[in-house]
């Protein structure tokens, strides 16, 4: 997600049952609070710019392909991926690689055809395959989604669950200043006294409330459904007036993520096919006394910072909005953060071709490997049952300049 809305991946069955988060999102969970102060975080947050952050070494070189090699390329009416290629573009302006072709790209307006967009990006770039360190082709594609929630400005017994911004107390350390390997990763901790601890976990969280009482952006009056919108990364809320807050992901505790569905599975509470999203909240509804120790399972915690009220899609971690059905969470040692990646797919449980042109706009913490990626399925109830839905095999090609080898 937003991880960064960047974001928490996930499909959400899976989510629950497996931790595969995306982030903004980025969703990365608390974990024990003697938890190493090295665990790196999920994901990057999006540059305050909303330029592309410097590109991240590439896992594995990509193997030059050709466009017949592409299942569906001919059929995908690309005219609906234009103005998330567009987004892309103003995120990459700093780029020299992607200069031309961005600019290129303004001489088409804002609704080309998708016969123009096709020769546009067969005349302007080529497509590389994506593989697995092992050389596979084939890897998992997960869905995640952008929730609503119910909450209020005022704590009542109505809303009583608070939603938090970003401690004072929180560090949050770049690795890649000490450890250039380590460039884009980070670690978060608190000081006690000159030494660096690991930062409190979600069950810490609950029982310090005092400590975090002035860091409340608002009130849940679900806590499960808070809990599922940490795991996406950003969502929106649903005030008694009317109003609809936007909150987006703004850093997290640096624990690791760990599965409540998985949590009730091991414990016998309930069947694998039953835990998800809506077995964890019936569960939750019939057993009320031990809701916090079944969240407290994921030590993760993710903190917000209230966004712009839009209608457009959350900002991922390139920066920019994400586009419904277009935009899609990738690891950027593996696909560099910004460019079109053609996705061949299904539909979610489902035999049914989906097969598209993506952009490369947001990570997870979940999103990790070469063939790996989080599609974007938008925000309410019908695209969070997709995301929930989504786990599929897939293929990826990564489209890039001419004249230009991907690094």
């Amino acid at each position: 997600m937003l991880r960064t809305f960047s974001r928490l991946p996930l499909a959400l069955s899976v989510l629950l049952l497996s931790a595969c988060a995306t982030a903004p999102r980025p969703v990365s969970e608390p974990g024990k609070p003697a938890a190493p102060v090295s665990t790196p975080s999920p994901a990057p947050a999006p540059t305050p710019s909303g330029t592309a952050p410097t590109p991240l070494p590439l896992s594995k070189p990509l193997l030059p392909a050709a466009w017949g090699e592409l299942p569906g390329w001919s059929n995908d009416p690309l005219g609906e991926a234009w103005p998330a290629f567009q987004a892309s573009c103003r995120a990459l302006t700093r780029q020299v690689v992607w200069q031309p072709v961005c600019e290129a790209a303004r001489g088409l307006g804002e609704r080309p055809t998708a016969t123009a967009v096709r020769s546009f990006m067969e005349a302007r770039l080529l497509p590389w395959r994506v593989v697995n360190p092992d050389g596979s082709r084939e890897g998992l594609v997960t869905g995640y989604y952008e929730p609503l929630i119910k909450g209020s400005r005022t704590r009542s017994k109505a809303y009583a669950w608070p939603v938090l911004g970003v401690p004072d107390d929180l560090l949050s350390v770049d690795l890649g200043e000490v450890y250039p390997d380590l460039k884009g990763q980070r670690v978060r901790g608190r000081l006690v006294g000159n030494k660096v601890v690991p930062y409190y976990s979600r069950a810490d969280v609950d029982r310090l409330k005092d400590k975090f009482a002035g860091k409340t952006i608002l009130y849940a009056e679900d806590a499960v459904e808070l809990f599922f919108l940490q795991v996406q990364g950003s969502g929106r809320v649903q005030l008694p007036d009317g109003g609809v807050v936007r909150l987006a992901y703004a850093d997290t505790n640096g624990h690791p993520y760990q599965s409540i569905g998985r949590w009730l599975a091991d414990r016998g509470e309930l069947r694998v096919e039953q835990a998800s999203m809506e077995g964890i909240k019936s569960w939750a509804r019939a057993n009320p006394h031990r809701l916090q120790e079944m969240l407290n399972a994921n030590p993760s915690y993710i903190f917000f910072r209230e966004g712009p009220s839009s209608n457009a899609g959350p900002v991922g971690a390139l920066g920019q909005p994400l586009t419904e059905g277009r935009s899609l969470a990738v690891d950027p040692r593996s696909i560099p953060l910004g460019a079109p990646v053609f996705l061949a797919t299904t539909h979610p449980n489902s035999t049914q071709p989906l097969q598209r042109l993506m952009l490369a706009q947001d990570t997870g913490s979940a999103i990790k490997g070469g063939v790996r990626g989080d599609f974007y399925w938008g925000f309410g109830a019908e695209a969070g049952a997709l995301a929930g839905r989504m786990r599929q095999k897939g293929e990826m090609w990564v489209l890039w300049p001419r004249d230009q080898v991907p690094r």
